[in-house]
């Protein structure tokens, strides 16, 4: 199943799903090192892909499932030989990805949450969210 057209010269090389419990975060982070391994990403980079890629399923299970634990959050993992993405889906309604409040204005600083989306940005080469906002395709060059 393709959440998001990707580009072409994109394939498909590996997908997981997994309930809407934080505690199957380490299963996605065993995804992320068999990946960023098979797909022979520079640990300098290594750090970026770990972090926005568990800040996206840790969207999708928080703000997109609810913590429904019946919930699924679907990832899967393309590549070509430029770059690879993961592709991160929920089951959630989805949301209005183009309206975030600036989490560097300073009447955002203190506030605990609204800095995942801003970190993804930051730290991969290209994001983009369906047009449901509950499916973002976070990549990275190699």
């Amino acid at each position: 199943m393709v959440f998001i057209e990707m580009k072409e010269g994109y394939t498909l090389i590996d997908s997981l799903t997994i309930y809407s419990e934080l505690e199957n975060l380490p299963v996605v982070e065993s995804l992320i090192d068999k990946v960023c391994q098979s797909v022979g990403v520079h640990e300098d980079v290594y750090g970026n892909v770990l972090i926005a890629v568990t800040e996206a399923v840790n969207n999708a299970i928080i703000h997109g499932n609810k913590q429904n634990s019946s919930a699924e959050v679907n990832v899967e993992v393309y590549d070509e030989p430029a770059a690879f993405c993961f592709s991160i889906r929920d089951a959630g309604t989805g949301f209005d990805y183009q309206n975030l409040p600036d989490p560097t204005a300073p009447e955002n600083i203190e506030k605990e949450n609204g800095r995942g989306i801003y970190l993804m940005r930051h730290l991969a080469d290209d994001v983009e969210f369906n047009p449901e906002g509950n499916c973002v395709t976070v990549c990275f060059n190699k």
